[in-house]
């Protein structure tokens, strides 16, 4: 790995409005934490938390993973992009992702067409919108007529793109700065990495500092049944190995019986895809993605009988 890790951190955080992270964020910063990292999915939308971090404290690193390519237009998705380099020039990496079709038909209304093509249509033409230039091209997935960005960004945004399989790795490999990954175990990072081939490589990791393993298991149960009972993660685990062990729960799923597909999920899966135990052993655990090639580490830390002001500092570079 060529680059420094860096330690960033999801945002925002539940129980806090958004009005009120402004101490939040400056606390990170004094921890050691170098970024934050929104997503975008039924909470807050993922540009105004960082627009609120790049006003507040300009020692973070600002990300988003991910804003998918369907709910804005392409023309759209670039002025967004280029607005939050111009307000945090050189802290932005703008993560790009196909999303799910919950996200994007069910709660958008819009088609989930071709999710490949349109990534990468949208990377491309975000990468060339950001340049300044004249844009007419038929792209596969849409077309664009005379566009050219008013306001280019002095310093571009990193554009990272969210993969799971060799195919979508492979593009964020040749044709983003960066690789999004979610949902793997620190030993599944060596086989993303050699489809990816990057060094920028940004994961979301959850994190349940308890040292009660029942509870933490429990609660990452219901988590994985939430996301990898949808196809592409599910495609993915599969692509992974794991689908021997995780056949049980998406049967159980798709038969409509949830408390089976809470049962089945075998501890090893949860112990490997949820990070949890003391703020050490978690420590250790976020170590092993670093040691495998994860240089930004995003934790989506999951508080139970702890606060979260205080697991945020345990579990920081600084602890």
């Amino acid at each position: 790995m060529t680059n420094s890790p860096r330690y960033g951190i999801t945002i925002p955080f539940d129980g806090i409005s958004l009005a009120d992270h402004r101490p939040m964020y400056t606390q990170l910063a004094d921890l050691g934490y170098t970024d934050v990292w929104s997503a975008e999915t039924d909470g807050a939308d993922g540009f105004t938390p960082l627009a609120l971090a790049a006003a507040w404290e300009e020692r973070l690193n600002l990300g988003v993973a991910i804003a998918p390519v369907y709910t804005r237009g392409p023309a759209l998705l670039a002025q967004t992009a280029a607005a939050m380099a111009e307000v945090a020039p050189g802290r932005v990496t703008i993560g790009l992702g196909a999303s799910s079709p919950v996200i994007v038909q069910n709660w958008n209304g819009i088609a989930y067409d071709e999710p490949f093509k349109r990534t990468r249509d949208t990377l491309r033409f975000v990468k060339a919108a950001l340049t300044g230039d004249k844009i007419t091209e038929e792209y596969d997935t849409f077309s664009i007529n005379g566009f050219r960005m008013a306001r280019p960004p002095a310093i571009a945004p990193k554009i990272y793109l969210a993969a799971l399989r060799p195919g979508m790795l492979r593009l964020a490999g040749a044709e983003a700065d960066g690789v999004i990954l979610n949902w793997l175990s620190a030993n599944d990072v060596t086989t993303v990495l050699a489809e990816a081939g990057t060094t920028d490589v940004a994961a979301r990791l959850f994190v349940i500092p308890t040292e009660d393993a029942d509870t933490a298991r429990f609660v990452g149960r219901r988590m994985i049944t939430a996301y990898l009972n949808v196809d592409a993660y599910a495609n993915f685990h599969r692509w992974l190995g794991r689908g021997p062990a995780l056949e049980p729960m998406w049967e159980a799923w798709a038969a409509g019986d949830r408390k089976r597909a809470l049962e089945v999920i075998p501890d090893e899966v949860v112990d490997d895809l949820i990070i949890h135990g003391s703020y050490a052993q978690c420590r250790a655990h976020i170590a092993r993605y670093v040691d495998a090639g994860v240089n930004i580490p995003a934790l989506a830390v999951i508080p139970f009988g702890v606060d979260l002001p205080e697991a945020i500092e345990a579990l920081s570079p600084s602890a």
